[in-house]
């Protein structure tokens, strides 16, 4: 089957397209251009391009079966009714919140322009009254909210009005969650990824039908909501997606962690040098190449830390003269936003010596504790 390419920064046409993807008729390419011989097999929904470790986007092919099956599990946990998207529609997130929404019978609300709390009332104010209302964030979104809710009436009420609001894209921390329950939010942590048709673990417990498995200290994942591959590398398909003696197909995440006698995850980080910050990879080598190439800054070592809005932040750490600390900074972040993107920028820069290794390669590990301290 061709792909149909959809202009993915506009929530409307993807809206629009998305009914015949979900039939498996015409599926989308979101994120890209396809070339001429991108072709994917019959009953593909869509390709969605999603950054990895190494920075490259990558490609990953979902069936309609995953999407729907992701759908309807989710109704299944949390309920089903009117969705908002609060997020971007070129994300399988958003792709989900108006998938679930169009399978549930209801038309999803679209917010309008940029996230702000005046923008998010107006979205609220458009949903129906007479069905249960979802949506869903990362972490920073709902940040913003609760620091509006402090003073405004009107933004606690609409947090409240929501049935269940999932978060997911990075890790909550516990202080951001208390305070939402504090203020009425029904929240739901969310883990998974566009290779899982989205959140496919809520609140550490896996959604119906999906199974989970610690191999290695790796985490993966089985379920009917697994994509199909990545489009064009099946070199990297076959390493990602393996199957059991059983002919049982695994995801294998990437992500550190563990599962529980009782079946719920913990993930305990990354596997590759990749943090999540805004809810959006950032591969920290990448950044720290963009960083070596400033002058005075060619030695400049990159590691991730958590950060309470973003989920994870950079640090750069060079031995430079305290006084240029703030002007290599500023360029840095120039730079890494004009290179990567606004997301990678990194949050601060630590000027003093960087333990070396015997090898006279940089202490990472060592860097990291600093960079906690």
């Amino acid at each position: 089957m061709r792909l149909h390419p959809v202009e993915s920064a506009d929530p409307r046409a993807v809206r629009d397209a998305l009914p015949a993807a979900l039939d498996g008729s015409r599926p989308l390419a979101l994120g890209f251009t396809p070339g001429p011989d991108d072709e994917v097999p019959d009953g593909t929904a869509l390709v969605i391009a999603t950054s990895g470790s190494s920075g490259v986007p990558k490609r990953v092919v979902l069936s309609a079966a995953a999407l729907r099956a992701s759908a309807e599990a989710t109704a299944e946990r949390i309920g089903d009714g009117q969705w908002m998207l609060a997020l971007p529609a070129a994300y399988i997130a958003g792709v989900q919140v108006l998938g679930r929404s169009l399978l549930a019978g209801h038309e999803p609300v679209l917010l309008d322009g940029r996230f702000s709390v005046d923008a998010f009332l107006e979205a609220t104010a458009r949903m129906r009254g007479d069905v249960d209302h979802f949506t869903s964030f990362v972490p920073a979104q709902l940040a913003t909210l609760l620091d509006a809710a402090e003073s405004r009436p009107d933004v606690r009420g609409a947090i409240a009005s929501y049935r269940a609001i999932l978060v997911g894209g990075q890790a909550l921390p516990e202080p951001m969650r208390e305070r939402a329950t504090a203020t009425g939010a029904r929240i739901v942590r969310t883990y998974g990824s566009s290779e899982t048709a989205g959140g496919c673990v809520y609140d550490g417990i896996p959604l119906d039908g999906v199974l989970l498995a610690e191999v290695d200290g790796e985490v993966c994942i089985s379920g009917p909501m697994l994509a199909d591959g990545y489009l064009g590398d099946d070199t990297r398909t076959a390493e990602v997606f393996t199957t059991d003696a059983d002919g049982m197909r695994w995801y294998r995440t990437g992500d550190a962690g563990t599962v529980a006698p009782d079946g719920r995850l913990s993930i305990t980080g990354r596997l590759d040098n990749v943090i999540i910050s805004g809810g959006m990879n950032v591969s920290l080598d990448r950044v720290e190449r963009v960083v070596r190439g400033i002058p005075g800054l060619e030695q400049a070592v990159v590691v991730g830390i958590p950060d309470a809005r973003w989920g994870e932040a950079s640090v750069i750490f060079a031995d430079v003269a305290s006084d240029d600390a703030e002007r290599l900074l500023a360029t840095a972040r120039t730079r890494v936003e004009t290179e990567i993107g606004r997301h990678a920028r990194p949050a601060r820069l630590e000027a003093r010596e960087v333990p070396l290794l015997a090898s006279g390669k940089p202490d990472r590990q060592a860097v990291r504790r600093l960079a906690q301290d």
